[in-house]
């Protein structure tokens, strides 16, 4: 096997299996590939479930320790953001029933505190429309009822195929469908052309590096 560094996170040639290979063999470092491929898909499907920053910020670092400690029973069977992905569900809704927070389910959310990153080579005039559309769609989607909330979000914006968001819900496919279905009835058709960006809900470098940063010192 060739040798496999950190930087190669957004080498697409580099497979998932062969990094976690070389985990489990003992170079614990390479765990940060693993966390930097999925740091963006985990925070929006934590987001999903839970409006509190700080709150995800701990979803996030149980559920990568947690994905650690397990590492040795993954089984191929499946992706490997597809597992991370259900035991960072388990551990959203674990939390959400133990600390009893409230989920977003009304228009009373406050929302200022969304941080969108505009293009350089955009004018002021186009960033403030873009600013505008990413703040109304982000707020539209919250308001959505939770399982359709996350199912919108890993189909829609994490673009995730009908199968493997299934496997991470654990529920059919039908079901799948039919949940996809609803979500997008229930925003209105602008909207959801504006969702095709896959800027929503970003998780940016320093979030990124700090997650990396925590759970690479706690394992």
């Amino acid at each position: 096997m060739k040798v496999i560094k950190i930087n190669d996170y957004k080498d697409h040639r580099v497979l998932d299996f062969d990094v976690i290979k070389k985990v489990l063999s003992g170079e614990k470092g390479l765990y940060e590939i693993l966390m930097r491929r999925n740091n963006q898909k985990l925070y929006r499907v934590v987001r999903s479930y839970i409006n509190d920053e700080d709150l995800i910020k701990d979803v996030m670092q149980n559920t990568y320790i947690k994905a650690y400690e397990k590492l040795h029973q993954f089984n191929q069977k499946a992706e490997f953001s597809t597992w991370l992905i259900r035991i960072g569900i388990n551990e959203a809704l674990a939390e959400l029933k133990s600390k009893r927070r409230k989920i977003i389910k009304h228009p009373g959310t406050d929302f200022s505190k969304i941080v969108i990153e505009d293009s350089k080579t955009m004018t002021p005039e186009k960033a403030i429309i873009q600013r505008e559309s990413k703040w109304v769609l982000e707020k539209a989607i919250s308001q959505l009822p939770e399982k359709y909330r996350v199912v919108y979000m890993l189909s829609e914006v994490e673009n995730m195929k009908i199968k493997a968001i299934s496997d991470c819900l654990e529920i059919s496919i039908s079901n799948t469908k039919v949940r996809i279905h609803r979500s997008k009835h229930m925003l209105k058709d602008k909207l959801f052309e504006l969702s095709k960006g896959t800027s929503l809900f970003d998780f940016g470098s320093t979030k990124c590096d700090n997650i990396v940063f925590f759970v690479m010192n706690n394992i």
